[in-house]
């Protein structure tokens, strides 16, 4: 179990890692919520026709309507999240994006503070605090840039900032929302209510005019979306809590890496980014920080 959790868990930090690269493709011919109507679309039927299969659907009649509006809130938040993560791409590099988007864990401990009364202990101080000078230290040397006047860089980092919000409070309200649905249900109904929500917002016009390589990416995305949660979820349910979010902390590793890969393979697409020594030790920091208020939530519940 330990190693099927493990890499299960690895599965997801890989494909999580890589994903802002595909996006990046993506942006180049859909906008933004397109492209979360397509992801959510082919993960919601997918899913659906799984427990369909299975005939485990779920019991939306009988869930009352507290769990109904919970689920419809919840579903904004997932929407906000995906759209703001696509969209900051057209503002901020990959790398920037995974970075920031580590705070997620930080709100949502801080969320679990607030709404659940759970313990705010030493550990979990100590990795806040790894996390924030990390960020400082990743941003060194654009934070004129990012405290100055509305600029494209601080606009993007704010986006990472307002999806690792949004996320914080969907895995908030998922845990209420899992006492009344299994965790597939769940996801089913959220993929499938964002892309009913998102449909007015979408224009496929530009469908048609994708390229081979824009078409692999779009696949790429959706089979990322159904894969990379559901081996997450699966991770979870083989697995530590806390060992699995520390595991997934890693994404930033395999984004820069992707970065690397995808600047050699496309230079026409992707621009090298030097970030210099303490930008790269920074971005160590933020993993670590993010590592360890994973580990201290779990260990708090033990």
């Amino acid at each position: 179990m330990r190693w099927n959790g493990f890499a299960l868990s690895l599965i997801a930090a890989v494909l999580w890692g890589v994903l802002p690269i595909f996006l990046q493709i993506c942006l180049q011919v859909l906008d933004s919520s397109s492209i979360t109507w397509v992801r959510f679309s082919v993960a919601g039927i997918f899913v659906f026709l799984v427990l369909s299969h299975q005939k485990a659907l779920p019991p939306v009649t009988r869930l009352g309507k507290q769990p109904i509006f919970l689920l419809l809130v919840t579903s904004i938040c997932l929407i906000a999240n995906y759209v703001a993560n696509v969209e900051s791409l057209d503002y901020v590099s990959p790398e920037t994006v995974q970075v920031v988007m580590q705070l997620a864990p930080f709100l949502l401990m801080l969320g679990g503070v607030i709404f659940f009364k759970e313990q705010f202990g030493k550990m979990e101080l100590t990795g806040a605090v790894i996390l924030f000078c990390g960020l400082m230290l990743f941003f060194h040397h654009r934070l004129d840039l990012l405290f100055g006047a509305v600029n494209q860089f601080n606009i993007g980092v704010l986006l990472v900032v307002f999806a690792a919000a949004t996320w914080a409070v969907y895995a908030l309200l998922q845990k209420v929302l899992l006492k009344s649905l299994t965790a597939k249900q769940l996801t089913m109904m959220l993929y499938l209510a964002g892309m009913i929500i998102l449909y007015p917002f979408t224009d496929l016009t530009n469908l048609t005019n994708l390229s081979g390589l824009q078409i692999f990416a779009l696949v790429f995305c959706c089979f990322n979306t159904i894969v990379g949660y559901g081996a997450f979820t699966e991770a979870m349910m083989v697995w530590s809590a806390s060992k699995v979010s520390a595991v997934v902390a890693t994404a930033p590793i395999f984004t820069f890496l992707s970065v690397f890969i995808a600047e050699k393979l496309l230079p026409e697409s992707f621009a090298a980014i030097d970030l210099g020594v303490l930008s790269y030790v920074g971005a160590i920091g933020v993993v670590i920080g993010s590592m360890t208020i994973a580990l201290a939530k779990d260990k708090a519940r033990v």
